[in-house]
């Protein structure tokens, strides 16, 4: 095999590892981003329940003075 064809050998090789790493970081930054999704949908889920628990309360007092 000539120099040249492993130096593009090289050259193939080390962008492929480029490329990998990258694509390593990507995967952590939107496992980062999920993980913070994740928390604000419970958030909101748990506000939610609260806002509908009061909404029954005040149904519950408006049904017994009915």
């Amino acid at each position: 095999m000539s120099s040249e064809l492993f130096n593009q050998l090289e050259q193939k090789v080390g962008n492929a590892i480029e490329s990998l790493e990258m694509l390593k970081m990507e995967a952590e930054e939107l496992r980062e981003e999920n993980a913070r999704l994740k928390q604000d949908r419970e958030e909101w889920e748990r506000r939610l329940t609260a806002i509908l628990g009061q909404l029954d309360e005040v149904e519950g007092e408006t049904g017994n003075t009915e």
